[in-house]
């Protein structure tokens, strides 16, 4: 098994190291964003241009997988942790498996919170509610993830972008009856972090605007569903190439 960590933008300069374990491993896809997999005919463009990648490695060669872990890199090699444990683990077309029992135990074994998900879609989807409106707006205001949370105004930005993540999954039937003020508390009962993508852009890095964001356009253009808010902020990032932008 092959546990993929690096951020999903990341595949086309990782992709030739991976090629020679097709059919061979199991990929891990632990990334934020939509992975590879999670929509293959048409392949999106925005996670895997002309399907490249999904043509190496099927659903019966993946795991998907959502993590629920903050923290930051404070040198090369040294990570602080800062948040949660929590790994979720299960198959592309739903079920549990022995692959993902063996993953879950695994990781128990390790200290870490380990789970099945029989739907991990749906699961996939919930988190990328939050990261589509949480990671775009902690770059566009600086902002933490309490301060976003804090004030009045931050706050009904990201529930407005929330809200547009949430219809194009309840119009592709992966969720429904979702409470957008329990994902906000989930929020913030995180500790006071910076977004991942906020610190990829303090850094001078890319940032991994079409697996979240760029994913989410492309899926709700298909789906005939209205998402301003997220095309607005995709437009305003999009520039970025490891410059600041007022």
């Amino acid at each position: 098994m092959l546990l993929l960590t690096f951020k999903s933008h990341q595949w086309p300069q990782l992709r030739a190291q991976l090629e020679p374990f097709a059919g061979r491993a199991t990929l891990v896809t632990m990334q934020n964003g939509v992975p590879f997999w999670y929509v293959r005919e048409p392949p999106l463009r925005s996670v895997d241009p002309g399907g490249a990648i999904g043509r190496l490695f099927s659903d019966e060669t993946v795991v998907g997988s959502v993590v629920h872990v903050s923290g930051e890199i404070v040198e090369p090699g040294t990570i602080r942790q800062s948040g949660g444990l929590r790994y979720v683990f299960g198959e592309p077309g739903g079920g549990v498996s022995t692959r993902v029992t063996q993953l879950v135990d695994m990781f128990g074994r390790a200290g870490l919170t380990a789970e099945s998900d029989p739907d991990v879609r749906a699961t996939i989807w919930l988190k990328l509610i939050n990261n589509a409106a949480l990671n775009p707006v902690s770059v566009l205001r600086r902002m933490t993830i309490k301060q976003m949370l804090s004030d009045p105004q931050t706050r009904e930005q990201v529930r407005e972008m929330m809200s547009e993540t949430l219809r194009v999954g309840e119009a592709m039937g992966i969720v429904a009856g979702v409470d957008l003020e329990q994902r906000l508390a989930y929020a913030a009962r995180l500790s006071d972090v910076k977004t991942s993508m906020l610190q990829d852009y303090e850094l001078g890095r890319s940032l991994e605007l079409d697996p979240i964001l760029g994913a989410v356009i492309e899926l709700a253009a298909r789906r005939r569903v209205e998402v301003p808010r997220l095309r607005a902020a995709y437009e305003r990032l999009r520039n970025h190439d490891g410059r600041r932008f007022a």
